[in-house]
């Protein structure tokens, strides 16, 4: 797969299927326009191209900065594989002053050579969002390409959307949110040294920094899988800054894994998070605290005996 960081980056002249979108989280809804964009690559031998919009520019102007809910990085990694390019397009000022039909005629045709279009229902496009699916299908035949509007995918009576997705993360509901998102919510990053307190208790863990700008389900104990050189291993992962033994602000990932005893400072591995446990406590004193990872620990042990 390509990774181009901006629009005047990409220069392949090959036929496309391409979709737009911000696409935070490549949540269902967002996998439904990817497999669409995938199905015509395969069948007709074009390129399958995914155009991220990056709203950070527009936020930044508007001095707001929402939590996302997946890092550029992430969902590079996600898609590594399954298509031609992912197309990483800022959203500048000057992007953001695109009429609509040159839109159509420069980006999609111009830059990308569409052969098929792929969006959602509520797609808007171009300069203060003028162009819509009605606009598409109305020049579809000039400018020679098909255009295929999915509808959108539904859990229950609710549109799957990434707000929805981060209500439900900022509820602790990571059971529903890993539903709706195909995927397990977590991180992925290299493990730091700490003070090694875990070790101490008898319980030594990774410490992975949780990504700046991406969304924090509430602080507490979670039921995790960690893939460390190359292999899954079940544990328990305290998010938060660990108020009884730190006065940081940080958040930290810190991971507790079932059967395994190696070093791994220094390696990058993927969290998953699983099952919310507990909410982030001040304890007594280290005592309090060991006592009670011993009860996190066996609860863990015993959810995952009864999964296999």
């Amino acid at each position: 797969m390509q990774y181009i960081n901006r629009l005047s980056d990409y220069r392949d002249s090959k036929e496309s299927a391409v979709t737009f979108g911000k696409f935070d989280g490549l949540h269902k809804g967002h996998q439904k326009l990817i497999e669409k964009v995938q199905e015509f690559g395969r069948q007709e031998d074009l390129a399958s191209i995914v155009c991220a919009f990056d709203m950070q520019p527009l936020w930044e102007r508007m001095g707001t900065i929402p939590q996302i809910l997946m890092t550029a990085e992430e969902r590079r990694r996600y898609l590594d594989g399954k298509i031609t390019a992912l197309v990483h397009c800022p959203f500048t000022r000057e992007f953001g002053r695109i009429e609509a039909e040159d839109f159509i005629r420069d980006i999609i045709c111009g830059l990308f050579h569409a052969r098929y279009v792929v969006v959602g229902t509520d797609f808007k496009f171009g300069y203060q969002k003028r162009g819509d699916i009605g606009m598409l299908k109305q020049y579809a035949g000039r400018y020679g390409y098909e255009l295929a509007v999915i509808e959108k995918e539904r859990y229950e009576d609710r549109v799957i959307s990434s707000t929805y997705i981060k209500e439900l993360l900022g509820q602790g509901n990571i059971c529903l949110s890993s539903r709706l998102l195909g995927y397990h919510y977590g991180i992925t990053g290299k493990v730091e040294h700490g003070k090694k307190l875990g070790r101490t208790l008898g319980f030594p863990t990774f410490n992975v920094e949780w990504p700046e700008g991406k969304l924090v389900p509430p602080w507490g104990v979670y039921l995790s899988d960690i893939l460390v050189d190359g292999r899954w291993f079940h544990g328990i992962t305290n998010v938060g800054v660990k108020p009884t033994v730190s006065r940081s602000e940080r958040v930290l990932a810190e991971s507790f894994l079932f059967d395994y005893d190696d070093d791994a400072y220094g390696k990058e591995v993927t969290v998953r998070l699983l099952e919310f446990r507990r909410a982030e406590k001040v304890f007594a004193g280290v005592e309090e605290l060991r006592a009670c990872i011993d009860r996190d620990v066996e609860y863990g042990r015993h959810f995952f005996a009864s999964e296999e």
